[in-house]
């Protein structure tokens, strides 16, 4: 096998899932590969509840999917080619109205928790649940600020 400096190859791929597998969101049993985050981050886009968002809101958003700026890329040039959004001028505007419903697509579930979105510790952690599997825990703020129903 190939050395790289800092141990043989394998090594290096073992670290490499290891980091992904801490930082990443776990989805119903589904590897953590490249295309779960990405569809992932799609079905997050088809639901924003806004008219307009800066692009740095919605990179907030994807943030909570992947923190990989290639990753965040792929999501946000392949909502467009798919006709999710319309990026102009730094606005990103979703084209899709299905919105989160937290009657039907928000499940609590109790525990212990570190928020996705800010890193708080929770005993009761609010979980998405999107076409392409599950995203969370998020806590009581940064749930609503995810679905867009608040602001900061």
């Amino acid at each position: 096998m190939a050395r790289d400096g800092s141990g043989n190859e394998h090594e290096r791929e073992q670290r490499e899932r290891a980091d992904n597998t801490e930082t990443e969101p776990q989805h119903h049993g589904q590897s953590n590969s490249h295309d779960d985050r990405v569809e992932l981050g799609l079905a997050l886009l088809e639901r924003l509840e806004h008219d307009s968002l800066s692009l740095a809101d919605v990179v907030d958003r994807i943030e909570t999917v992947t923190t990989d700026p290639t990753i965040t890329r792929t999501i946000l040039d392949e909502a467009e080619l798919r006709g999710i959004i319309d990026r102009e001028d730094g606005i990103v505007r979703p084209k899709s109205r299905q919105y989160v419903r937290f009657e039907q697509d928000v499940v609590t579930k109790d525990g212990e928790f570190s928020c996705r979105r800010c890193g708080c510790g929770l005993s009761t952690g609010y979980f998405i649940t999107l076409d392409a599997g599950e995203l969370g825990p998020f806590g009581s703020s940064c749930i609503r600020k995810v679905t867009g129903r608040e602001t900061d």
